[in-house]
């Protein structure tokens, strides 16, 4: 198989603009991430998929790989697939653009799904982990997942699923960690199919995959991402690298 990483990367950002042009320890934090996910040597290339010119050349003025969107984009499961449509390719990791302290392990997980998934039955792998804080559980910004038998995705919702009105029945809670890989073809599949109900309301594309039939294989994991969100974020980043 040929598997490539791909990192949308935005410069707009609601709750911290510019965030993956700012500066941590020298270098910005889309440089950080793009230079972490080659180190993994898990991908036969990586590439930075963005709209913003600062971007691109900051990536390619390093000697790494971009790409420019051709036009604007809803989601990042879109902008990668316009990314990959002309790309000799077998499966497509995304890699969050925020998360300079990107590790080999997980994307691993999410990657042994395809090695062992001889009869081509997954067309999607990502990761949960499970949760118990009940503020954890409620909180709207956890996405959370429930599975079957055979750990396939059988919903996502920013609301608390299974809803407990037996709490005695051991329910286990999941969060949705957002590291996806993708067989090419179900990118291109979701880039063609229109946004429906599900989509709209939960304001999650990977329902979009589940309404038009996609198998969603999910692994669990004790992976807990760094992402940079915010100015604080920014900063604990910094004081994990021992700046100040």
């Amino acid at each position: 198989m040929k598997i490539i990483a791909v990192i949308p990367a935005r410069y707009a950002s609601t709750r911290f603009p510019a965030k993956l042009m700012q500066d941590l320890g020298g270098k910005t934090v889309i440089l950080r991430t793009y230079e972490a996910s080659v180190a993994t040597n898990l991908f036969d290339d990586v590439f930075v998929v963005t709209d913003s010119d600062l971007i691109f050349n900051e990536i390619v003025s390093n000697g790494g790989k971009a790409i420019m969107s051709i036009k604007e984009h809803e989601s990042g499961s879109d902008r990668i697939a316009e990314a990959v449509m002309s790309l000799d390719v077998d499966i497509v990791v995304n890699v969050q653009g925020d998360e300079p302290f990107t590790e080999a392990g997980p994307l691993e997980q999410v990657l042994s799904v395809f090695r062992d998934d001889e009869d081509k039955k997954v067309d999607l792998a990502s990761l949960m982990r499970e949760i118990t804080d009940e503020d954890e559980i409620n909180n709207p910004n956890n996405v959370k997942v429930v599975v079957d038998q055979s750990q396939f995705a059988l919903y996502f919702s920013r609301s608390v699923i299974p809803y407990p009105r037996d709490k005695d029945v051991g329910v286990r809670y999941f969060q949705h960690i957002g590291i996806y890989a993708f067989r090419k073809q179900a990118l291109l599949d979701f880039y063609s199919l229109p946004m429906k109900s599900l989509e709209a309301s939960e304001k999650l594309e990977q329902l979009r995959y589940l309404e038009f039939g996609k198998r969603i294989k999910m692994v669990e994991t004790t992976h807990v991402g760094i992402g940079i969100d915010t100015a604080e974020d920014l900063e604990k980043a910094r004081a994990i690298l021992g700046l100040k």
